[in-house]
């Protein structure tokens, strides 16, 4: 069974450096089917591709976003799966499962062909967790995990908004957080729903997201 690896030897130059210039998948000789590598907290972190319920999810999201700009001209965000998100404040370089970005930033960064998009062209990010990488999404737990997680790196970076869909299910559920302390490293906490309830997103997106066919992960 795949699971989630994290590296602890020497590399030609740092992690992040590596991950910035595209290398490092290739220096670690990583398969081309799908498998992840992010730099968090300094380290990388080796993920295999998510399961067919994972991406169904993010399609939810998606379709969600799509049917606001089809019945608003004028709405302006889009949804954006898997891009390389570089958080160069603090050196780490994430892969989320998707980005929000408004229409104007997205026009952009087609033309340019860019490798990496940075906090400040985000309006929300979206980590869907599956089983080998959900601590890595989530906020630490004290006492249990003394490694930064992707949750305090996106508050570092300012990303306005994250919304997390845990499928673990002994915590099942969606939570969207907020108001980022980028000194702290940290999220409040603004709604928080159960799976099969619509998860209404507030301005600036006013975008209703129906969980009915959403399930946590088998045990």
């Amino acid at each position: 069974m795949a699971v989630e690896a994290i590296g602890h030897w020497t590399l030609p130059d740092s992690a992040y450096a590596m991950w910035v210039r595209g290398e490092l998948a290739d220096h670690l000789r990583l398969p081309d089917d799908g498998t992840r590598v992010e730099v968090v907290g300094g380290e990388f972190v080796v993920s295999p591709a998510p399961v067919y319920a994972h991406g169904g999810i993010l399609s939810d999201i998606q379709e969600a976003f799509l049917a606001a700009r089809l019945a608003d001209a004028g709405f302006p965000w889009r949804a954006v799966q898997s891009v390389n998100l570089d958080l160069a404040g603090i050196g780490d370089g994430y892969i989320p499962d998707m980005v929000i970005v408004d229409r104007d930033t997205d026009a952009a960064k087609r033309a340019e062909e860019v490798l990496h998009l940075h906090a400040q062209e985000i309006g929300l990010v979206v980590e869907v967790t599956f089983s080998s990488n959900a601590r890595d999404d989530r906020r630490p737990v004290f006492g249990r995990q003394v490694r930064s997680t992707e949750w305090n790196g996106y508050a570092r970076g300012g990303v306005p908004y994250y919304l997390l869909v845990d499928r673990d299910p002994r915590q099942s559920g969606v939570t969207l957080f907020g108001e980022p302390d980028r000194g702290e490293g940290t999220y409040e906490v603004l709604g928080e729903w159960k799976f099969g309830e619509s998860v209404r997103l507030p301005e600036p997106f006013g975008v209703e997201i129906v969980t009915g066919a959403w399930k946590s992960w088998n045990v």
